[in-house]
């Protein structure tokens, strides 16, 4: 079997039928779709049995919540495939996913196969986000290191299931940023990655999203995700070769992004400092760090005012653009 589709589920009810039916409509039969039950509370549970009568290429496990990481890890123990694709249940894919990628697959037989996606906010899905990745060859992370300031979003790629099975590499339960600490030890270990250049997964923006999500403290875990991966590549020997890459990594999803999240609530919450110090205690030369000047230039703007501290201005230069 090609493909163990793994869709973890929970409190969904109103996009999962969207989602399955994204992959029963596949023109592709080389595929089974695990629906992994996290124990959801709205009737989710109850529909994914339903859904099952759909077809026999559907399994449902039911399970005690765990968190997302939890259920994709049951998705991975429980697959046959040989390779894994993750679709979150609020999300769905295009028509064309499945068999592009048994092609790409039957092609290259490559560890990891990386594309493009969607979103799709309340209907439209113009926004395309693809990573500038070689799209013609195959690649490692040691000869392309720029593979590590891909998103690593679990679902806009697929992995053969030996990758997980022989790195013993799982994805950890209830937090946030489970991604991070996984897709881009992924990356370290794959002996082979292929890109394709075009968007097949669509991302639904809901506002319960992270990106979204009124809980403020909560966006600490970012600091632990961290701490946690620059821990692996030092226990890989790997973080020396990896410095400037994981450096950027930080600056992105740690000083950027989160402590944009951060100052749009709250301009004078302590973890802005806190992510600043972690920025100098772990990467003391960030300021100039090769990759800055590649930033976007609102992001290379924010990063200036970031290290200035000037929190105000930039919570003003994003309410300016969410507006417009």
């Amino acid at each position: 079997m090609k493909f163990s589709v793994v869709i973890p589920v929970y409190n969904v009810k109103e996009y999962l039928e969207r989602c399955v039916t994204s992959v029963l409509n596949q023109p592709c039969e080389d595929y089974e779709m695990i629906l992994v039950d996290d124990g959801s509370t709205d009737g989710s549970g109850a529909f994914c049995d339903r859904l099952a009568l759909r077809s026999p290429k559907i399994r449902v496990i039911h399970q005690k919540n765990g968190g997302l990481g939890a259920a994709r890890n049951t998705g991975i123990e429980h697959a046959l495939g040989d390779y894994l694709v993750f679709i979150d249940s609020d999300d769905y894919i295009d028509a064309s996913m499945l068999p592009d990628l048994a092609a790409k697959i039957d092609e290259t037989h490559a560890d990891i196969i990386t594309f493009g996606f969607r979103t799709d906010n309340n209907g439209n899905t113009s926004a395309i986000f693809i990573d500038p990745l070689p799209e013609n060859r195959i690649f490692t992370l040691a000869d392309t290191p720029t593979l590590l300031l891909a998103l690593p979003n679990a679902w806009n790629r697929i992995y053969t299931r030996k990758l997980f099975l022989e790195t013993g590499i799982r994805y950890p339960g209830r937090v946030w940023y489970e991604d991070i600490r996984t897709t881009t030890k992924l990356f370290a270990k794959a002996q082979s990655v292929v890109c394709i250049q075009k968007p097949y997964y669509y991302y639904v923006v809901r506002e319960n999203s992270i990106t979204r999500n009124s809980n403020v403290d909560r966006n600490h875990e970012i600091v632990d995700a961290f701490d946690d991966l620059l821990g692996w590549y030092r226990e890989n020997g790997l973080y020396e070769t990896y410095r400037d890459e994981l450096c950027r990594l930080a600056i992105d999803h740690l000083f950027l992004a989160a402590s944009v999240r951060v100052l749009m609530a709250d301009p004078k919450h302590p973890l802005l400092r806190e992510f600043y110090q972690y920025m100098q205690q772990h990467f003391p030369q960030f300021q100039s760090n090769r990759y800055v000047s590649q930033l976007p230039r609102t992001k290379k703007l924010a990063f200036d005012l970031l290290c200035k501290k000037r929190y105000r201005i930039v919570r003003a230069l994003f309410l300016v653009k969410n507006r417009l």
